[in-house]
């Protein structure tokens, strides 16, 4: 019995590997590393600021946020994709080619067979651009579900495929002047993207309504449950019920869909469509949702994370545009940004596991030494 106190004694008195301060030091980094996206977002304000007196004005400050309203809105429906351990690399193309479809409505849409041009109500040009766009993902979702084509492939694909069809359709042109006419009974259209709700940019509510409609699907739906299973572990999703193929292919429809209403309001506040709308968008939405925290193997992530990465990747480029910094380190700067949040990620991913390998020593060895004690 003495030796069992003995050897009980000499257990609580061994250090945990780094001992107390080093046990510290990784909560603390563990601490920081979980709020990397915050305190990058609290860090670029306080420099900006500093260098910039009409950096933190009210309205350079709405103006930047619907800026990062297009991005966030594009970011969300990239953070189901991601979610599921997918990628999506087609919505850049999706958002000009829905812009595309728009301008050509509202231009007319001439019937050859009946020698006639109609020019359909802006809810119809709303609903024909946001079903382009969910198709897109349809597809998508098809090649990867059904013809177990490899996500990266298929949306590289569709990338270019969405890209074409912009061109071939607006025949390589710019459609200028979309705010319709009276006559014609097509107005409307401007205020999805340049109109204003109590004083703020459509645009900002309309993220607001996307994050919300995110987060209850996410956190209060079976479908949200059945996202964060497939992306956790696809075969034991599949074991436990979950209908892997159903999720895969509506969270590409979901990307395809916001990619749709970001053509819409770009498009609607430019007051043109360019099939060259969106180009690189889809890296501006990827390093959105990783730098909020999500994994690009799935599993992991969240919508408030999102919001915070696409703060920060608006934030970083109007800053930097608003001293006047050089579209070349811009780009530069972006990309190290990217990086850098990766390289963060794969920090925080081995610390949980060093942790979690230690809790499983410690209970592996009190297991060992409870048969004794008893």
């Amino acid at each position: 019995m003495n030796a069992i106190r003995i050897e009980e004694s000499r257990a609580a008195k061994t250090p945990l590997p780094g001992g107390p301060n080093g046990r510290k030091n990784v909560d603390i980094w563990s601490l920081l590393l979980e709020g990397r996206a915050f305190i990058a977002l609290i860090v670029l304000i306080i420099i900006f600021a500093l260098l910039s007196d009409s950096f933190l004005t009210v309205n350079n400050l709405i103006t930047m946020t619907k800026h990062v309203a297009y991005n966030a809105i594009l970011a969300l429906g990239m953070l189901f994709v991601i979610l599921k351990g997918g990628i999506d690399l087609s919505v850049g193309s999706t958002v000009g080619l829905s812009g595309v479809v728009a301008g050509t409505l509202l231009q007319g849409w001439q019937l050859t067979l009946f020698d006639v041009v109609v020019y359909p109500p802006v809810w119809v040009v709303v609903a024909a651009s946001l079903a382009v766009g969910t198709l897109v993902g349809f597809i998508n979702g098809v090649l990867v579900t059904r013809f177990n084509v490899a996500p990266f492939i298929a949306t590289l694909g569709m990338l270019y495929v969405a890209r074409g069809a912009a061109l071939l359709i607006s025949n390589g042109t710019t459609y200028p002047r979309l705010a319709g006419s009276e006559e014609l009974g097509n107005q409307g259209f401007l205020l999805i993207g340049g109109g204003r709700i109590l004083g703020i940019p459509t645009a900002i509510w309309i993220m607001v309504v996307f994050a919300l409609a995110a987060f209850f699907i996410l956190r209060r739906t079976p479908f949200g449950r059945w996202v964060y299973a497939t992306g956790g572990n696809e075969r034991a999703a599949e074991l436990s019920g979950v209908p892997v193929r159903k999720v895969k292919l509506r969270v590409y429809m979901i990307s395809g869909f916001c990619a749709a209403v970001t053509g819409l309001i770009i498009s609607s506040e430019l007051t043109s469509a360019a099939p060259q709308l969106g180009e690189t968008f889809e890296l501006n939405a990827i390093a959105a949702v990783v730098i909020g925290g999500a994994a690009l193997t799935g599993g992991r992530g969240n919508v408030r994370g999102v919001l915070i990465g696409a703060f920060v990747i608006g934030f970083l480029s109007d800053g930097l545009v608003l001293l006047g910094v050089s579209t070349f380190w811009q780009i530069t700067i972006k990309g190290a940004v990217i990086i850098l949040a990766v390289m963060l990620d794969q920090a925080q991913q081995r610390i949980t596991r060093s942790k979690n390998a230690a809790l499983a020593a410690a209970d592996k060895q009190s297991s060992r030494q409870a048969p004794t004690g008893a």
